[in-house]
């Protein structure tokens, strides 16, 4: 990746306190290969607004549900403009997150009932934790 020559430079703890993350997590990035690490700038790794740009878009990927190998795609595509290839990503991250809210429904729906079940009574054992094996 060239580095953004933005008048925008800021330390790890800058960049980090910028994008609400620890600095740990930069490095995290960095060691996966997903954010460049800066060379040193007098003692110091300089950090500019493409950083910031990859950072925030790591963190929103995340938030969407993509797994970091995905996103390492994500960004490979970005620089190639690869829109079909997002889409399908999209599309299944999409229905891969549609399975993850059924089973959550069905998960919330027992234990909404277990809950309902364990009110009506005070004898024997409770039937949440009779559900869950202990």
């Amino acid at each position: 990746m060239v580095r953004s020559q933005a008048m925008l430079t800021l330390t790890i703890g800058k960049l980090a306190a910028t994008a609400d993350v620890g600095v740990e997590t930069i490095r995290f990035y960095q060691r996966r290969g997903l954010l460049d690490t800066p060379s040193r700038d007098g003692g110091t790794r300089k950090y500019g607004t493409e950083d910031v740009r990859r950072l925030q878009f790591i963190r929103q990927a995340q938030t969407a549900g993509f797994t970091l190998e995905e996103i390492r795609e994500l960004l490979t595509l970005d620089a190639g403009e690869d829109r079909c290839r997002v889409r399908e990503m999209a599309r299944e991250r999409i229905k891969a997150l549609d399975t993850r809210i059924s089973e959550l429904q069905s998960a919330r729906n027992s234990l909404r009932q277990l809950a309902a079940e364990c009110a009506e009574g005070s004898a024997g054992p409770c039937p949440i934790l009779a559900s869950f094996g202990v």
